[in-house]
């Protein structure tokens, strides 16, 4: 089986996490952390089973053997030799957005996924900008699934509805649909309002002839700390970003990535869970061993891939022009696009 989980450090603790990654909802100007890549864990008694073999346990401080390049057959995921390479495993996060912070357009949209399309998913974060209808509709004309979401748990209702509206009935190319991103890491939320909200929107979805997977997203430290999330949600789903954790080198990124995936699934009963975003700037300050550059984004790529054979959400597709950095950030927010710059 494989797992997915890529996000700040290794630590066990409740407090939040120090990754700083402003989410694509337009709309929303809290400073959400976030890092986007997507892998499913399938947990055995309780413990996550890669290749059928269970994965050591691994921290920044282990001096774990960088996953081995993959070979130069198969290309990386970096805008120039990622379009040869197969995806179809993975899941991409996109943000439908122009750099000056405006909404894409239809064509802007298609125009885009003509260049990711090669994935079979990809996950947005909220319903502004008309999104899920302009996302779904181009995801529609990939043959892709989509990973729809709900940005602002506190505006549940109207969001769930926006969805329901853009499905107009055919859910057959949703896979999931997220109540919340990082919301308990950042203090936006309790954990008790998430759980109330997951309620409400799986309740709102079934009504409406949705069958498919409800869930909350949360970095795998919060998710460690709050099983409850876990719980409610039907897989874990955890954003795991090893740039952050300043103790990880991007040849050691996906085997970071595997041993949280672990944790995550040990600390929710053996439950399957997803890495909802993972990746690596190609610009930016250097976090310790963490060193943004293109090659370093293919490596951690790589090493991610090497760890996930698929079940696993890369963030992201295009660099983010439109966001801000901050201290927390290392000067690399707008620089996580797999793709470089959108066309």
């Amino acid at each position: 089986m494989k797992a997915g989980l890529l996000f700040v450090a290794g630590i066990a603790a409740a407090a939040a996490h120090p990754h700083r990654h402003q989410h694509p909802v337009k709309r929303q100007a809290t400073d959400v952390n976030v890092v986007t890549v997507i892998d499913t864990v399938t947990a055995v008694e309780p413990s996550v089973i890669v290749s059928g073999q269970p994965p050591p346990a691994y921290s920044s401080s282990d001096a774990a053997p960088a996953p081995s390049s993959a070979p130069s057959s198969t290309p990386t995921p970096t805008s120039s030799s990622a379009p040869g390479a197969d995806f179809s495993g993975y899941t991409l996060s996109y943000s439908p957005y122009n750099s000056d912070n405006s909404c894409k357009s239809q064509d802007q949209v298609n125009s885009d996924f003509n260049v990711i399309s090669g994935y079979g998913m990809i996950r947005i974060y909220g319903t502004d900008c008309d999104q899920t209808a302009t996302v779904l509709t181009a995801v529609k004309a990939k043959g892709m699934k989509l990973f729809a979401g709900v940005y602002d748990v506190n505006n549940v209702n109207a969001e769930v509805q926006q969805i329901v509206n853009a499905a107009n009935g055919d859910w057959s190319n949703f896979h999931t649909v997220s109540i919340g991103n990082e919301g308990i890491n950042n203090g936006a939320y309790s954990v008790d309002q998430v759980v109330s909200a997951i309620g409400t929107a799986r309740s709102t979805l079934q009504a409406a002839g949705y069958t498919g997977n409800v869930v909350t997203v949360d970095t795998f430290v919060a998710m460690i700390a709050n099983p409850e999330l876990c719980q409610a949600s039907d897989y874990a789903a955890a954003n795991c970003h090893p740039f952050f954790d300043g103790g990880v080198s991007a040849e050691d990124a996906g085997q970071f990535v595997l041993g949280q995936a672990q944790r995550v699934s040990e600390a929710c009963g053996g439950k399957d869970t997803m890495i909802t975003e993972t990746g690596w700037p190609s610009d930016g300050e250097t976090n310790g061993k963490a060193v943004p550059s293109q090659d370093n984004q293919v490596a951690a790529v790589n090493s991610i891939r090497t760890a996930f054979s698929n079940n696993v959400v890369l963030f992201s597709a295009f660099n983010d022009k439109w966001k801000q950095n901050n201290p927390s950030t290392f000067g690399a927010e707008q620089y996580w696009g797999i793709y470089g710059d959108a066309p």
